[in-house]
């Protein structure tokens, strides 16, 4: 039997198979030190499991309006207004089963046959295999260190063509950690429009951004880049809520309404007692926010000044999220017991095997000569698996 070509073209997500990888090595009582988890160390604040299990006790157990429940998506526009800055009413909200299938479903409802979609590198491995599940063709824009790893005008104009559909941003970004600033995203928003094009805005790190630097969506500048924009977001990494898998997308009403249609054949609804517990996040208390961003911030300065000092590698310190994106720069050529270091998954295998430090090397974000190291684990492990990290390297010839 032949299977699906598109199917069989998918390629598994290796930043999960990395985890996975060391998850199992600590089942086997190896010490290992993961840097790869895309997801925040901590618990889910008490008062949003409370609002899970109140649902459930009050039988809440059924299933729901396939794009959401009414409360959570009106919670989700009053959110959207007073923190963003536009104005949604709920038929314009799709409540999905996390953050990635709000994107799926986005490429679904946007995108014909070699439809084409902008994607500035590096990028989120997901992005560019959603486009190809939804029979779009993704376009990489390569895009360079002394900007921040962030795209210009003129890259993104010498990746248009006449079958450009749509442009991905993602600020704060997966695996960078920068955060376009309100001037640049007034100058791709003028882009977007000029040449007749949707933006699909990832935004799902806003609440996680350090320093000076602030957090700005797309879709509020005029009304023009407002009906081109979908805008994507989610309660998983502000509010500590993987597992939950809730996001959502806030779309002009004729995206959203395809979105929900395909979303009610695929899937039904999001999960009721977990659009319960979003509902409590968004609405609730936001001192657990600023707890964990005042905990991801010191461990960021941590791990930033670490990695500033070890030789051959370096890093841009980020401003969001929580990720490091390194460089390897001179440790490429290298050789570590007689292994020549000439990629970022050769660097990963060598300090897994050797060091028992699972980073996750770039490949599939665009970029073989960089890894990524998450911070979103304890500064113990923190510690000990950058120990070992500057050990190995040191150890190279």
């Amino acid at each position: 039997m032949i299977l699906s070509q598109k199917a069989a073209d998918i390629k598994p997500s290796s930043t999960l198979a990395i985890t996975a990888k060391a998850k199992q090595m600590k089942a086997d009582g190896i010490d290992v030190v993961g840097f790869g988890a895309g997801e925040p160390d901590f618990d889910t604040p008490d008062h949003i499991k409370a609002a899970a299990v109140k649902a459930m006790d009050d039988g809440f157990t059924k299933y729901t309006p396939a794009s959401g429940i009414p409360a959570l998506k009106a919670a989700i526009c009053k959110k959207l207004a007073d923190e963003n800055g536009v104005t949604y009413a709920t038929n314009q909200i799709v409540v999905s089963n996390g953050a990635k299938h709000s994107l799926t479903n986005t490429f679904m409802a946007i995108l014909n046959p070699s439809d084409e979609v902008i994607i500035p590198g590096p990028f989120w491995l997901s992005y560019k295999q959603m486009v190809k599940i939804a029979d779009g063709v993704p376009v990489i824009v390569r895009t360079k260190k002394e900007n921040h790893y962030k795209a210009t005008i003129d890259e993104l104009e010498g990746a248009l063509t006449n079958k450009t559909k749509a442009l991905l941003i993602n600020s704060p970004s997966n695996p960078t950690g920068m955060v376009y600033t309100e001037e640049e995203l007034r100058e791709i928003a003028d882009f977007v429009v000029k040449h007749n094009l949707y933006v699909v805005s990832d935004e799902i790190y806003e609440k996680l951004i350090y320093g000076n630097e602030k957090h700005v969506s797309i879709a509020s500048f005029n009304e023009e880049i407002y009906k081109r924009t979908i805008m994507i977001n989610g309660v998983s990494k502000t509010y500590a809520m993987t597992g939950w898998r809730i996001g959502y997308a806030a779309a002009p009403a004729d995206i959203a309404k395809i979105m929900s249609n395909i979303q009610s054949h695929a899937s039904s609804n999001p999960n009721s007692l977990a659009q319960k517990a979003a509902l409590a996040a968004i609405s609730g208390p936001q001192e657990c926010v600023q707890m964990m961003k005042a905990a991801f911030n010191k461990r960021r300065d941590y791990m930033y000044e670490r990695i500033a000092k070890m030789p051959y590698i370096s890093a841009i310190k980020p401003q969001g999220a929580f990720y490091l994106f390194v460089d390897l720069d001179l440790a490429l050529g290298k050789s570590y017991k007689d292994e020549v270091i000439d990629d970022a998954n050769t660097f990963a295998k060598l300090i897994l095997d050797d060091q028992k430090v699972a980073v996750v090397p770039c490949t599939d974000f665009g970029y073989s000569t960089h890894f990524r190291l998450s911070y979103a684990s304890s500064m113990e492990n923190i510690q000990k698996g950058l120990d070992r990290m500057e050990a190995f390297l040191n150890n190279l010839q």
